[in-house]
């Protein structure tokens, strides 16, 4: 089940996020954490976006079976005057028990949508280059429009290409 996860309940499920992105890293994903990065200092990470949560900023969805959190996604919603028709995808992530079984189409199909009815017709996102989230982002109909080498560094420190995405939806 995808729901979302409310700035009020985020300090609840620290720990679990912590563990997701703990196994996202242990599986060489390049999520922006370093191998070494412990599950406190990830859990610090997830309780810094609470104010952003708070004020509508910042929209996260967890998908839980269970009792436990196999998935989440984040809508960061652009607020300057000149961007409020877009918004960027950002971290999502599927726990390795959880892989194969549509979650992660499943996470971006909700989080495209919360962007549309917020009036939002633009979305971007980045994503390690030849990565299995690569082919998700291209069959499910969003379009590279470049590619920066060596733009972040993997779990071990080495570099690693980016390739920037969007797609265009329809307000909702």
């Amino acid at each position: 089940m995808i729901v979302r996860l409310e700035a009020g309940e985020l300090a609840g499920c620290l720990g679990e996020l912590a563990a997701l992105f703990a196994d996202a890293v242990a599986a060489d994903a390049s999520i922006g954490f370093r191998a070494g990065t412990t599950r406190a200092e990830l859990a610090a990470w997830w309780a810094a976006l609470e104010p952003d949560m708070a004020e509508g900023r910042l929209l996260v969805w967890v998908a839980r079976s269970g009792g436990q959190v196999d998935g989440a996604v984040q809508v960061r919603l652009e607020g300057t005057p000149s961007r409020t028709h877009r918004a960027e995808v950002a971290k999502l992530v599927v726990h390795r028990r959880a892989r194969r079984k549509g979650l992660a189409r499943g996470l971006l199909a909700v989080a495209e949508r919360a962007a549309a009815e917020r009036g939002r017709t633009l979305l971007l996102l980045d994503v390690e280059t030849a990565s299995p989230a690569e082919r998700l982002y291209r069959a499910q109909g969003w379009t590279e429009y470049g590619l920066l080498p060596n733009a972040t560094a993997g779990p071990a420190g080495d570099l690693r290409s980016t390739s920037y995405y969007y797609k265009t939806l329809d307000a909702g």
